[in-house]
């Protein structure tokens, strides 16, 4: 329920940030509040990004605690201090609810301490209280200046010389409650929708009074069903309509005593906050934590205080203060006395609840409507996690907006063939968390094979195709499209959702199993790192998947803190890998003791790995040894990562709901006939949005060669490990440096109502 107001100024000129100096300025960081994986990643960027540009960096310890504390609490941060905490959870640097930085007197401490230590920049890492303190800092601030030349604690010339102080915050928050962050949504119902929970209770939806039994209805429907056990969601404060808390253990002895099931209780508490940091938060934060140094350099005297955030795939700057003015429209909770109900105004919210109700509720026989449309869904090309979450979305979503669902098992090579059954609600269940792909799936292409696909959909009378894969499935919905002059039958709404770890398909800047496959790499470049922790100068050598696309390579060396990642898109030659290998020589003579390089295993047909291995280890006699590592399928396996799961989910329900709505206006005459370049689509994330494209006008997108898209956003992000890794470098900022503006839409009161 809010809209990023972009400025009309042209963002297609580039900027370069070699023209923006630290020199002279001091930057301070801080953690504050609750632990939460991805802050050492974030402190870790902002250390070394600013110390790439020549400002003094520090440490502040325990958070606004050790800035009201001072001494020993704030200390300069060296490059070297930040090695080895990319993988950590939790902040290094300490943190602490500070009830001194509440009152005056100490925040009156902290502006001295800053002061003294000539820091006017601050960078924080937190929640909803920790930056709406940062807010009331940066107001109060000449105040507390004039406050310390009364006592005689500064002077005028201190007092003049640091009159401004420049705020930047990032967030950082298990608990997601500030406005305009990322993945903006609640753990309960999130995590309800990434394992498909039978039944979730929220504090910002209390459950309809009955709601009791109602649920125990659900839970021996699911037995009867021959399902093997329940997953029940209760969140951290669960309120009823009586304002009546809901325990975990209220619903167990609910279930025990009414059910007689097996029950079990399990508290999650603590272990959400710890442990390692995911691909996509390390990713998130490193990203956060350099545009958090560039929005300081840029400040004037007149720049507000803003939040360095991301929107889709892209950096967003947004003042501080209108962030904090939108937490109370954002996540306020009201009671409507006439309809009896409680409404959340966030519509990201709602929307999650939407979709979870649209998957785990079942509507009865009688209320779906009836269409008398079918729909096909198949999986085409290699397998990707988060291919079932997908394939189960669609179904649940097809059944309930009336369709007859149809499953091809094997891909295009089975629906030539005839493996097409109906695929009813209760078939699905207990997919999402499944890794692999359950319906099967080929990499074949239908050209060969037109006329018997064509068939095969007159027999099944298919109405609609939802094709979800990779380079092939794009591949196979353009020559179905070739082939509608001939065929008939192919004149129906197509499809595609983009699922492949190797994250290749044009018209998409993410793809459903990319994010477990960056896990994997993340995950074994951690263990692999590691194994070297008793050794001293080891560099490994790791080859990734990904075809010619070097987008796991790459943003994996990003989130595991790779010196270099080589790659198709970006040529290198013998200098360059003589140059990594003087590189990671002269970062061995200081205390850093372990490299690590990847590879995307078609960067270069002469390069190979084993090639790279063996210069590496020529080249860096009597400095370092080197180990290679080929990664292989371990990055197609796996369950599905919970932003697999959801992304999956969403994008398929979403794809689903668009064959409803063309197969609608498609429909004449007692058929459906559709033959337009907008009735065959891609549905892709694209910067900030999911949008539809019609994939012939995708063609001129694609290097059909390398089977690859012909810009790819993340290339852009490849200076950012190469800044972090200490490499000398050219970083392109025409898509930072823009203050946007929030700005409130209060949903219709029929739209809130429509998602409880």
């Amino acid at each position: 329920n809010y809209k990023l107001n972009v400025p009309p100024t042209s963002r297609h000129n580039k900027r370069f940030f070699e023209n923006l100096s630290g020199a002279g300025k001091a930057i301070a960081v801080l953690t504050s509040g609750g632990d939460a994986q991805g802050m050492n990643a974030a402190v870790r960027a902002v250390v070394r990004m600013g110390i790439y540009v020549g400002a003094k960096v520090y440490f502040v310890h325990e958070g606004y605690q050790g800035m009201v504390d001072g001494g020993d609490n704030i200390k300069e941060a060296t490059w070297e201090s930040v090695s080895s905490m990319l993988q950590m959870g939790g902040t290094v640097i300490g943190s602490a609810r500070c009830k001194d930085f509440r009152m005056h007197e100490g925040r009156l401490k902290a502006a001295h301490n800053l002061v003294q230590r000539g820091i006017t920049n601050l960078c924080v890492i937190g929640g909803d209280g920790s930056l709406t303190g940062a807010n009331l800092f940066r107001e109060e601030w000449s105040g507390l200046l004039a406050e310390l030349v009364q006592q005689g604690l500064i002077d005028e010339e201190a007092s003049q010389k640091y009159s401004a102080l420049h705020i930047v915050g990032m967030v950082g928050s298990i608990d997601n409650d500030f406005c305009v962050t990322q993945r903006k949504c609640y753990l309960a119902l999130v995590s309800a929708l990434a394992c498909g929970a039978d039944w979730v209770l929220i504090p910002e939806m209390p459950p309809e009074d009955g709601w009791e039994e109602k649920m125990c209805q659900k839970l021996s429907a699911k037995r009867a069903g021959m399902k093997r056990l329940n997953i029940i969601i209760v969140a951290e404060g669960a309120i009823d309509r009586n304002n009546q808390p809901i325990t975990s253990e209220h619903v167990k002895n609910l279930v025990v005593q009414r059910l007689g099931f097996d029950t079990r209780v399990t508290i999650l508490g603590h272990v959400q906050r710890g442990g390692t940091p995911s691909a996509f938060d390390r990713i998130l934060a490193s990203r956060m934590g350099v545009e958090a140094v560039l929005a300081l350099l840029e400040t004037t005297a007149n720049t507000p205080a803003c939040v360095v955030s991301l929107c889709g795939n892209q950096s967003v700057r947004l003042p501080l203060m209108e962030c904090v003015q939108m937490i109370q429209h954002l996540y306020l909770i009201k009671y409507n006395n006439n309809t009896n109900v409680f409404v959340c105004t966030c519509r990201s919210f709602e929307n999650n609840l939407k979709t979870y109700k649209l998957l785990a509720h079942r509507k009865p026989e009688s209320e779906l409507p009836q269409s008398n449309f079918n729909v096909a869904v198949l999986n085409v090309g290699a397998p990707a996690a988060g291919m079932n979450a997908a394939v189960r979305s669609a179904v649940r979503v097809g059944i309930s907006e009336g369709h007859k669902m149809f499953a091809v098992s094997d891909g295009f090579e089975g629906f030539y063939k005839g493996q097409i059954k109906e695929i009813k609600w209760a078939d699905v269940g207990g997919w999402t968390g499944q890794g692999g792909s359950l319906l099967g799936t080929k990499r074949t292409l239908p050209a060969k094979h037109i006329d018997k696909i064509a068939e095969q959909m007159r027999k099944y009378n298919i109405n609609a195709l939802l094709v979800i894969g990779g380079f092939e499935a794009f591949l196979g919905i353009m020559e179905l499209l070739a082939a509608r002059g001939t065929y008939e039958e192919l004149c129906v709404p197509m499809v595609m959702v983009p699922a492949t770890v190797s994250n290749n398909v044009p018209g998409s800047d993410l793809s459903i199993g990319a994010d477990t496959a960056l896990n994997a790499i993340t995950v074994t470049c951690d263990r692999i790192k590691q194994s070297a922790s008793g050794t001293k100068h080891r560099v490994f050598i790791i080859e990734t998947m990904g075809g010619y696309c070097g987008y796991l390579a790459s943003v994996g060396g990003l989130a595991a803190g790779a010196d270099a990642a080589y790659i198709f898109e970006e040529p290198f030659d013998i200098r360059d890998l003589q140059s990594n290998v003087e590189h990671l020589t002269e970062k061995m003579k200081t205390s850093i003791q372990r490299g690590l390089v990847l590879r995307n295993e078609n960067s270069n047909e002469n390069y190979t790995t084993d090639f790279i291995y063996q210069l590496y280890s020529e080249e860096g006699k009597g400095v370092f040894d080197c180990r290679k590592n080929v990664l292989g399928h371990m990055q197609q396996g796996g369950a599905p990562s919970p932003f697999d799961r959801n992304f999956g989910t969403k994008i398929a329900a979403k794809a689903m709901q668009w064959i409803s709505k063309k197969l609608n206006e498609s429909y004449r005459k007692g058929r459906v006939f559709a033959n337009t370049e907008d009735s065959a689509c891609l549905l892709g994330m694209r910067r900030r949005a999911l949008v539809f494209q019609p994939v012939v006008q995708l063609r001129d997108e694609t290097d059909f060669v390398h089977r690859i898209p012909k810009e790819q956003w993340w290339l852009k992000l490849r200076p950012l490990m190469k800044i972090l890794a200490k490499y000398k470098t050219s970083y392109d900022i025409s898509d930072s440096g823009q203050l946007e503006h929030v700005v409130l839409n209060r949903p219709k009161q029929s739209e809130a109502m429509a998602a409880i």
